[in-house]
């Protein structure tokens, strides 16, 4: 289902990204509309697929997860099969936040949150030496980060 986007829908859309645990009196409060009205666009938003899912955002260092790696892998064979297989096995591990197909340069970037070094090294034991079609591993791990957002211009 296709949505076109009007001035309601952003300001709905952008109150969210900041603050999605709002109640919907607050939210069309926020956005100058009634509350029916906002609840239906909200509804419409959801079911065009625009609001993909609602999540609560985790500090990882509050939970013992303190080493975030950004990894570039390049694959030995990169037909179209052996490239879905293996985005299929790294969707599997936890650890993997976020997989992206990426042109030019490695097959694929990988960001990845573990506890520590020697659960990064079972992880790329894991996903990266047992299998058979990775030829090249580049790991890059963050000493500090400066900013994290997941809000989207709208």
């Amino acid at each position: 289902m296709d949505i076109s986007l009007d001035e309601i829908d952003r300001r709905i859309l952008t109150v969210l990204q900041q603050d999605a645990s709002i109640t919907n009196a607050e939210l069309a409060q926020q956005v100058h509309v009634s509350a029916p009205t906002c609840l239906r666009r909200v509804k419409q938003l959801r079911d065009a697929g625009v609001i993909a899912r609602q999540v609560v955002i985790v500090a990882p260092e509050k939970v013992g997860s303190q080493l975030t790696a950004i990894v570039e892998i390049t694959l030995d064979v990169q037909a179209a099969d052996r490239m879905e297989q293996f985005e299929t096995h790294v969707a599997a591990e936890v650890a993997v936040l976020q997989c992206y197909r990426v042109s030019p340069g490695p097959d694929f970037v990988l960001v990845v949150q573990v506890t520590d070094m020697p659960a990064y090294h079972a992880l790329a034991h894991r996903l990266f030496t047992s299998h058979a079609n990775v030829r090249n591993v580049k790991a890059y791990f963050s000493t500090f980060r400066s900013k994290f957002e997941t809000r989207i211009a709208v």
